[in-house]
């Protein structure tokens, strides 16, 4: 397991800030508890920090007829939806909640060619509620592949998660299992996928990203 490249400047300032609160109740105080107190709280304080940055070694298995979970999580929705922003047609809509726990990674979820990769600015709504989708910051992408056609899939900001990053750019060439982005402190990931998907997982099932296949080409 290594640290994501996205936690180093949060965890720098974390440790600094920590470092100098330690360094003042030293300082200002003679009280030995007290002492004991806040470094066992710096290094609690500092361990959770550092597990939202965690990013563990995956073993992706390579299937074009598969699609991959993008993300750590717990299936929320599975719903047939009218995407209206690019498609413009009728998909099954596969929604990944992403607790402040979980891995924070983003993978995509098949190959092909990034068609759009587009950052939308907007609110912070909790992850959950129904107009998070259309109304929070988010990123869309669209990979164009040969079994499966257009995919479009989501990051999605939440009230916690204020920060995503995502790497696609139109034109790259997209490696399933690959990292794209990354989403601070949880919030969620939304696929789009075709009708005649066969969906495997259920609603509140726990997956994984890059391992669980959530839905085959019949």
């Amino acid at each position: 397991m290594t640290i994501h490249k996205e936690g180093k400047g949060t965890l720098t300032v974390s440790f600094i800030a920590l470092f100098i609160i330690n360094a003042l109740v030293q300082y200002l105080t003679d009280i030995q508890w007290l002492h004991i107190a806040t470094l066992a709280i710096s290094v609690v304080l500092y361990a959770i920090v550092l597990q939202f940055f965690r990013n563990p070694k995956r073993t992706v298995t390579l299937n074009p007829d598969a699609i991959i979970c993008p993300a750590d999580g717990k299936v929320v929705t599975i719903e047939e939806v009218f995407e209206d922003e690019i498609l413009k047609d009728k998909r099954i809509q596969v929604s990944i909640f992403m607790s402040p726990f979980n891995v924070h990674v983003n993978r995509y979820p098949l190959g092909g060619k990034v068609a759009e990769a587009i950052h939308h600015e907007g609110k912070f709504l909790v992850a959950w509620h129904p107009k998070s989708s259309t109304l929070n910051e988010r990123t869309t992408v669209t990979i164009d592949n040969d079994r499966w056609g257009k995919v479009l899939f989501r990051q999605i900001a939440g009230a916690v998660a204020r920060r995503i990053v995502m790497y696609s750019k139109p034109g790259d060439l997209a490696l399933q299992g690959s990292e794209y982005g990354f989403i601070k402190f949880g919030s969620r990931v939304d696929l789009f996928l075709p009708l005649d998907s066969e969906i495997l997982v259920k609603e509140g099932e726990v997956v994984k990203g890059g391992i669980t296949v959530l839905a085959k080409r019949p």
